[in-house]
């Protein structure tokens, strides 16, 4: 339906109703001047009134077309019904405000009563011209802006599938090892490393925040298995915030990031924390005096600012390692 819908916002509508008023305020000028009999307050009230009528009248007719008669036939009849009701609204709204100031005492009135109907027509014909034009200036807007989220969303992706892939090709050379020093250990694996797959290929880009933790979970589990259980992970109760939807891999990426430049052949403790509108990822690992962000954390950063999510920000605390995702 969107390819031939007038799909306008009441935004739209606003400004069409404020042109449509400035339109019709200009043309009752060309009146107020050409004719002596017209040169009254009456013929601006008047030319104006009937602009902003037939924008009213618009709104009212493309929003029912759209909503109760459009859905209801067949997708040829589209356009044909599209370009009736932008004629209607030319022809309703002019002959309602002439019907409804015919009630005063206005002079424009009485030197229109003879040919009103003819001036409807013609309007009416002249709303249908517009609704053609507007509807392939809207039909434009909306390709454009189709176009523009289909590009946004093949940049997540691509930044998506520049995530640190090496993570499993350890861990599938780990398993292999384990498949003859401890085969229940290496079953055990192959399931975390499945269920990991599983989550990572969803084609969604944002998810819930429990999702993300329980892919952070399977993360290092898996990697746990190269380090021999000495990545110890922290989670803090996070249930008030579980619905909230954040990028794919974040939370993962700053773990990932943690285990690969905070791990010292030592027990490394990674917390994770919440709060109203923030997720602290902090690690007692290897501390460095200046962060540098790589790759995997430049596209987290770009993949925050692209969904307009939120920031992230890293700091060097006294004995922690900090990453914060700052969400809008």
């Amino acid at each position: 339906m969107q390819s031939v819908e007038l799909k306008i916002t009441l935004k739209d509508w606003i400004y069409i109703t404020i042109i449509g008023a400035f339109f019709g305020f200009f043309i009752s000028l060309c009146f107020y001047f050409l004719s002596y009999d017209l040169q009254n307050i009456s013929t601006i009230i008047f030319s104006t009134s009937s602009a902003i009528f037939i924008s009213l009248f618009s709104f009212f007719l493309i929003t029912i077309s759209n909503k109760f008669i459009l859905p209801k036939v067949k997708q040829k009849f589209w356009y044909l019904i599209s370009f009736i009701f932008s004629f209607l609204s030319g022809f309703l709204g002019f002959s309602f405000s002439f019907l409804l100031f015919s009630f005063g005492d206005f002079k424009i009135i009485y030197i229109l009563s003879s040919f009103w109907i003819y001036i409807s027509i013609t309007i009416g014909f002249l709303t249908f011209l517009v609704g053609l034009i507007l509807h392939q200036f809207i039909s434009m807007k909306y390709k454009n802006e189709s176009i523009k989220s289909q590009m946004l969303e093949t940049k997540l992706k691509a930044l998506e599938n520049e995530l640190n892939p090496h993570f499993l090709f350890n861990a599938l050379n780990s398993v292999s090892e384990l498949v003859y020093q401890d085969p229940k250990k290496a079953e055990h694996a192959i399931i975390h490393i499945s269920k990991f797959l599983r989550n990572a290929i969803s084609k969604d880009s944002l998810i819930k925040l429990e999702t993300e933790i329980s892919m952070v979970q399977t993360y290092v589990n898996i990697e746990n298995i190269r380090f021999d259980e000495k990545i110890v992970l922290n989670i803090e109760n996070y249930d008030e915030y579980k619905n909230i939807k954040i990028p794919k891999f974040s939370i993962q990426l700053l773990v990932e990031n943690a285990i690969k430049h905070g791990y010292l052949s030592e027990i490394l403790n990674i917390d994770i924390k919440f709060l109203k509108d923030k997720i602290i990822v902090e690690n007692d690992g290897k501390i460095t005096k200046e962060i540098n962000f790589g790759t995997g954390l430049t596209n987290l950063k770009s993949r925050l600012k692209l969904q307009k999510i939120g920031t992230l920000s890293a700091n060097v605390l006294e004995d922690k390692m900090q990453f914060v995702i700052e969400l809008k």
